[in-house]
């Protein structure tokens, strides 16, 4: 019995569990499908083709416009005409018709720069775009990792459990065979086949636990929510962060930094766009029409007209009721709400960052402690297997031996991947993921 469990708890620590009929997806393969496939990411990009689409100087009002104009009237009608000379002229179903067609140019050549500043604003919209799409992937990004560690941790668990069942079957058979030659009580076989029994239902419901990560990952991944898959078993822990670094890298990358930003920089635009409308609008008009005429009754049967057009057209605002001051008051108390919320946002992201830091640095020290409690207690199972064998010590005893090695190891692996979390946690502050 010794060897059997020591294989099993070597084969357990050293992580040679393998799923044949299952493929294993690595974290960066899982990453890769999300960003391929997940929803969100494709609405955002979406939303930012969009944005891409409206940067335009026509958007902007920067370009003429040229409209084709086609008008056609005709009409029949009985007619009665006295002339001034008396004399009266009636003409039944009277016939008249008119064609006009042509080309108009418009374009403001002045509006106070207002053209511009709304083209400006069209760019940081597009900038917005970018960084909302980069928020999202970052985001889609955690969310892979954190569901996919946690389903590593749950597996490994889900190993240790399958370890418990073996070395329970292994000492339900010893306490049979030394019942049957009079060396143990009944009562010590049930008691193992109760704790046997234990396991096995620990078991189901641990398998029932994993499966549903699965389905949340392949959710995230948007692909068939039953496809089968394994994972790694191993966690790596990135343990050379330094807070200072995390900060100034999210000063640089963090999305909800970067949007404040991009909000204040709106709010001037808008600033600007209001104040144009101060300043006269100028605009060139032209164009080159084509009319002709037709009436069976009048002075005039038939006539026919062509040329160019052409003119300019200024206008100002002199009063429109105080609204144009009410307008810049309230965009210049935009700006210094952005430039709030700059300073709010900065403290806030300043002061996650450093707390998912403190939990970070907590996280290792755990790994560390349930690591070495980890080898306490396998050392504390391979004696307790000793004694168990040659009779000095009971099933029960042994049994508290046997869960104290499950539990320390799946604490261990639970502190290794509440490491990596909080790692993931921290890139997901600072808006850049590396693998």
């Amino acid at each position: 019995m010794r060897r059997r469990v020591i294989q099993l708890v070597s084969c357990f620590l050293l992580c040679t569990h393998i799923s044949i009929a299952q493929k294993l997806l690595t974290v960066k393969e899982a990453i890769a499908i999300a960003l391929e496939n997940n929803y969100d990411i494709k609405l955002f990009q979406n939303n930012l083709k969009v944005a891409q689409q409206n940067v335009t100087p026509g958007n902007a009002g920067m370009l003429p416009t040229v409209t084709g104009n086609f008008t056609q009237n005709n009409s029949v009608s009985n007619s009665n005409q006295t002339q001034a000379t008396g004399e009266v002229r009636s003409l039944d179903n009277a016939k008249n018709n008119s064609l006009n067609y042509g080309v108009s140019v418009g374009w403001t050549v002045f509006d106070g720069l207002g053209m511009f500043s709304r083209y400006e604003t069209l760019k940081e919209l597009q900038k917005q775009g970018e960084v909302e799409l980069q928020r999202s992937v970052v985001t889609r990004i955690s969310d892979v990792i954190s569901t996919y560690y946690t389903i590593v941790e749950q597996q490994n668990l889900l190993m240790a459990i399958d370890t418990s069942i073996e070395i329970s079957r292994e000492r339900l058979r010893t306490s049979e065979n030394r019942f049957s030659i009079g060396k143990a009580s009944r009562l010590e076989v049930l008691n193992v086949q109760v704790n046997l029994n234990t396991d096995e239902s620990n078991r189901i419901k641990q398998a029932n636990t994993v499966k549903n990560l699965k389905i949340a990952l392949n959710n995230l991944l948007a692909r068939d929510l039953q496809q089968e898959f394994s994972v790694v078993e191993e966690v790596n822990i990135d343990e050379t962060l330094k807070l200072g670094d995390m900060l100034e890298l999210a000063k640089a990358n963090n999305p909800d930094l970067i949007l404040i930003s991009i909000n204040r920089r709106l709010a001037e635009l808008d600033e600007k766009t209001i104040r144009a409308n101060r300043y006269p609008t100028v605009r060139l008009n032209g164009g080159y029409n084509f009319s002709e005429s037709e009436s069976s009754l009048g002075f005039v049967a038939q006539s026919q007209s062509r040329g160019l057009t052409y003119g300019v057209t200024a206008s100002v605002n002199i009063f429109d009721g105080f609204n144009q001051r009410r307008n810049e008051r309230i965009a210049k108390l935009r700006i210094e709400n952005a430039d709030l919320q700059i300073a709010q946002t900065n403290l806030q992201i300043e002061t996650e960052i450093s707390q998912a830091y403190n939990v970070y640095r907590t996280n290792l020290a755990l790994v560390d402690i349930e690591e070495r409690n980890e080898q306490i207690a396998r050392q504390n199972l391979n004696i307790t297997l000793e004694k168990y064998k040659i009779g000095t010590l009971s099933a029960v005893e042994f049994r508290d031996a046997q869960e104290n090695f499950i539990n320390a190891v799946s604490r261990f692996n639970a502190a290794k991947t509440q490491a990596k979390l909080s790692e993931t946690l921290l890139m997901e502050l600072i808006g850049k993921i590396e693998l």
